[in-house]
């Protein structure tokens, strides 16, 4: 190469990760109101069409307007892979960049931010990637997800459910793989045909269900992030959003105080700051509320992980 053609300055790219219910949509859509920015949906299950309760898919409301990319379009029958993500991901960050505007991937799937950012030569021959990860305690969370499951049932995931239930349907596949679908199974198989008490135990089973295995994703997420950062050595910025979660009258102003404005100060210096290097803020451990446990030693979180209507030891390829 000669020595004299510059090196051409690769287009950047923020990585929004985190565990279920820590606020990563909230985060992203903070940082695209504020930079001009698009989100590109890392989520496997909220890419498919339809189960907006179930996936917890962001409303119309809640983008303000921001443009969301691969976000309710895939087929709910059909699988959606880490290679597809690779493809429609690719596309969307480069139309986004065409326009000027800086990419924002934003999801809890971690085996696709994995495969794009990690493994796919192009990407990485043409962007550089700034990664924030949204860090909440898991007491603290696993407060939050069950309170939120509690929502969602308020909501309608039952009735939304109810709408795609099929007893020949392969959970399995696309969308049906969605923690809220197979839980539901037992209580609508039976629905029509027992008494209302044994209606309502089914159902609080089933709720009880989608909690456990919430979070239990919540904790499997959290490990494969760590598991990530180390195996890869991906430099990750920790945001700790554990207090905001704890300031139930003031958490907005304590979101703005102790994520938001935080993310933003990274984010610029990302964006403008030639001499950038990322801080490597991403803890070996896990919080649980307080205390910190050695990842892998003192805080076996193997979880039972549910994926794939399978109940895995181990982190799963999340």
């Amino acid at each position: 190469m000669d020595p004299f053609i510059p090196r051409r300055r690769k287009d950047k790219v923020v990585v929004v990760v985190g565990a279920t219910g820590t606020g990563k949509s909230r985060l992203s859509i903070d940082l695209a109101t504020r930079i001009p920015a698009e989100i590109v949906n890392s989520d496997k299950m909220q890419v498919y069409k339809g189960l907006d309760i179930v996936t917890n898919k962001v409303t119309d409301k809640e983008c303000r307007g921001v443009p969301h990319h691969l976000l309710g379009i895939m087929d709910p029958n059909v699988d959606f892979t880490a290679v597809d993500f690779c493809h429609h991901a690719s596309i969307a960050i480069e139309s986004i960049v065409r326009r000027d505007r800086l990419p924002i991937i934003a999801g809890g799937s971690n085996s696709f931010i994995r495969a794009l950012v990690n493994d796919d030569i192009e990407f990485q021959s043409n962007y550089e990637c700034c990664l924030i990860w949204v860090d909440v305690s898991l007491s603290v969370l696993h407060s939050f997800v069950s309170k939120r499951v509690d929502q969602m049932v308020k909501a309608g995931l039952v009735d939304e459910v109810r709408e795609i239930f099929d007893p020949e349907a392969d959970y399995t596949l696309g969308i049906r793989r969605a923690i809220g679908v197979p839980e539901m199974d037992r209580f609508l198989r039976a629905e029509s045909k027992v008494d209302d008490q044994t209606r309502g135990m089914l159902l609080r089973e089933a709720i009880e269900k989608i909690k456990s295995n919430t979070c239990k994703l919540a904790c499997c997420q959290m490990q494969n992030i760590l598991r990530l950062q180390n195996q890869f050595e991906w430099k990750v910025h920790r945001i700790d959003a554990t207090e905001v979660f704890l300031k139930h009258n003031r958490e907005n102003e304590a979101w703005e105080k102790l994520v938001t404005r935080p993310s933003i100060a990274i984010v610029d210096r990302f964006l403008y700051e030639d001499n950038y290097l990322p801080i490597i803020t991403a803890p070996t451990s896990i919080s649980t509320g307080g205390k910190l446990h050695h990842w892998g030693i003192h805080y076996r979180c193997y979880c039972h992980c549910y994926r794939n209507s399978l109940k895995l030891e181990g982190p799963p390829n999340l």
